[in-house]
């Protein structure tokens, strides 16, 4: 079904984002919405043009360190109505933040102020000391890594078109609402916003976790219509009995990020059914802009390892691949990014790929639907992140750890050569990666295993995360409850002691440790009350 999208040209006089130049066409329609209160389009297309004065009228770099909050968006919206060149990083990772401006040195670096729609501008320098294509309007790390000095440079009309065609299949229109739950750094979470205000929709802004009940009470007293999902997103939602929660206004449910299990597609488009909601599976790459393809939610029950059809004005191809009986899958259309850029002389090119060659493995079935069966180099998605597994060993090996790395959608599994401390290195690579320390297994081994030709051993890697078969030993009482809620939090929280009165919340658990800590604790305690998170630990 397609709706009717207001009209938008894809570039004006002075280079910007149409939708964010024209807010102020929806009026008194809610456009923010936050637990302060609501911020219709006039008033945000207010501080939007108040802080593009600030900003001036010669482009200039920006980067701006976001969060889900009213600065980081009207920041945002205002580079892009402006015409600024804007690179967005997460603003609680202060690392991403210095090795961005310490490779591409920006004119502006933008954050969160007063909390009131004023972000903080910190003013390099006047004017700018690089040639900057007038084409260029954003700049993101590639699907979702962070930190990174190689990123995707999308134009004004990659965003234009993508945030249309993604309000066209999900028909978006003014009465949706849709509340945040990924970060606006990564390229699936400002879809969302995108998509929104591009058709007059509104956007609740909160970083709450889906695991904190307050999220929920949001959800149903601002009346969403919609959330975002990655897979590690349903572990959370299994946890907190989302399938049998009432939420009356929610619409649907977006999934991206990785693939998500068949068996999960297969419960949640059921549960959708029966609820009244209908579940997205959603295919894509920040190269693209964020989406490639979507499943529709009526075939997700029996096709669900699928990733459906292209999105409107997209196509795919499948190219061979010499040795191998499934293809590589090629993506052309109007999302389709500029580049890359890995130094500042980069953002003074424009076009230099003209169809996105996307490194997956895929098969088209007889009744038009596309599956990705696997990946041509070494990748794989974990919480919606893309690691490169090459990667993974180069930083090991900068630490003089010799090291293989396999792995599925679901953990990334790291064998580690010699008398290492497995417990640290997963330590410093799980932040150094930004993955839940929960999926990355560390194995200390006396050698690498290899295969008879000398290649790395994958496989081998893989089977050292495989739980050992159980010894047969007689029946023993369960530990000490209290003592194992203490040593588990500890260690899963890493930190050094846990008083009576603590909570895994007050402890700074959040939604990357919530699946972890509640796995041991459940196998020490039995079942967990559903607030367990918030109870103090003498009463877990």
């Amino acid at each position: 079904m397609s709706i009717a999208l207001p009209s938008r040209p894809l570039e004006t006089a002075a280079p910007s984002v149409a939708f964010a130049a024209q807010l102020a066409r929806f009026a008194d329609r809610p456009a923010v919405i936050t637990n302060d209160g609501t911020l219709s389009y006039r008033q945000l297309a207010a501080r939007v043009e108040a802080v593009a004065e600030r900003l001036g009228p010669v482009r200039r770099l920006v980067l701006l360190a976001a969060a889900n909050d009213v600065d980081s968006l009207v920041a945002y919206l205002a580079a892009l109505s402006a015409g600024h060149p804007l690179v967005l990083v997460p603003g609680d990772k202060p690392s991403a933040l210095e090795s961005i401006r310490d490779a591409f040195d920006p004119d502006v670096i933008m954050g969160t102020g007063a909390g009131n729609g004023e972000p903080r501008l910190q003013e390099v320098r006047p004017a700018t000391r690089h040639q900057l294509h007038p084409d260029l309007a954003l700049l993101l790390s590639t699907s979702g890594s962070t930190g990174s000095s190689k990123l995707v440079r999308l134009s004004h009309g990659n965003l234009q078109a993508n945030a249309g065609a993604i309000a066209e299949y999900l028909r978006i229109g003014p009465a949706d609402r849709a509340v945040t739950t990924l970060p606006m750094s990564y390229c699936y979470g400002l879809s969302v916003l995108n998509s929104h205000l591009l058709t007059g929709a509104s956007v609740v802004l909160t970083d709450l976790s889906v695991v904190d009940p307050c999220f929920w009470d949001l959800f149903r007293g601002r009346k969403a219509t919609s959330f975002a999902a990655v897979p590690y997103t349903f572990e959370l939602l299994e946890r907190v009995g989302f399938a049998d929660m009432e939420l009356p206004h929610l619409r649907y449910v977006t999934q991206a990020g990785g693939r998500l299990a068949p068996e999960l597609v297969r419960r949640y488009a059921r549960v959708g059914r029966e609820r009244g909601w209908e579940l997205f599976v959603m295919y894509g790459q920040t190269e693209a802009t964020a989406r490639m393809a979507y499943l529709p939610p009526s075939l997700a029950a029996e096709n669900p390892s699928r990733i459906g059809v292209p999105i409107p004005g997209g196509s795919f191809r499948i190219d061979p691949v010499d040795g191998l009986d499934d293809g590589e899958l090629v993506y052309s259309g109007p999302n389709v990014m500029l580049g890359y850029a890995e130094e500042p002389a980069d953002l003074a090119a424009g076009r230099t790929v003209f169809e996105l060659r996307t490194g997956d493995l895929a098969r088209r079935h007889p009744d038009g639907l596309f599956e990705v069966v696997g990946r041509r180099s070494r990748f794989i998605k974990i919480a919606g992140l893309r690691i490169d597994l090459g990667r993974v060993e180069q930083l090991l090996a900068d630490l003089g750890v010799q090291a293989i790395s396999a792995g599925t959608d679901e953990q990334l599994v790291v064998a580690v050569e010699g008398d290492q401390d497995p417990g640290l290195l997963r330590k410093v690579l799980a932040e150094e990666l930004g993955i839940p320390r929960g999926a990355l297994k560390m194995h200390a081994v006396d050698q690498l295993p290899r295969l008879g030709n000398g290649k790395p051993d994958y496989q081998a890697v893989l089977a050292l995360a495989r739980p050992a078969p159980a010894p047969q030993e007689p029946a023993r009482s369960r530990p000490e409850g209290p003592q194992d809620v203490r040593a588990i939090l500890a260690e899963q929280l890493e930190v050094p002691t846990v008083r009576d009165t603590d909570t895994f919340a007050s402890l700074g658990g959040d939604s990357l440790s919530y699946v972890a800590a509640s796995v041991r604790l459940e196998a020490a305690l039995g079942s967990l009350p559903d607030d367990w998170h918030v109870r103090p630990r003498r009463r877990t």
